[in-house]
């Protein structure tokens, strides 16, 4: 008996196990990875880390984020523009 041997042949290969694989959803939200550099002020800094809390959100929940800052940062700015609480020299009338 003389054996021949055996070609392979054209099986398919199983289908990968979904679960077992990293899924990629391109409309999930990521972090965009953009690096803040501090400003010195604390206020300021504060409300530009708090931008890093929409890389975890759907875009939907960004303008929320968004106009929170913003109106952080412009109180922020209004306080710069406020005059210090001394006393003035016109303010002692008599």
């Amino acid at each position: 008996m003389s054996e021949t041997p055996t070609e392979p042949t054209d099986v398919p290969e199983p289908a990968a196990d979904p679960a077992a694989e990293p899924s990629y959803d391109p409309a999930a939200p990521a972090p965009l990875g953009i690096e803040r550099t501090p400003t010195g002020n604390a206020e300021v800094d504060a409300q530009l880390e708090r931008l890093g809390d929409v890389d975890h959100l759907a875009a939907d929940g960004h303008a929320e984020v968004y106009e929170d800052v913003h109106q952080g940062l412009r109180n922020a700015l209004t306080a710069l523009d406020a005059h210090p609480t001394s006393p003035s020299p016109y303010d002692n009338r008599s």
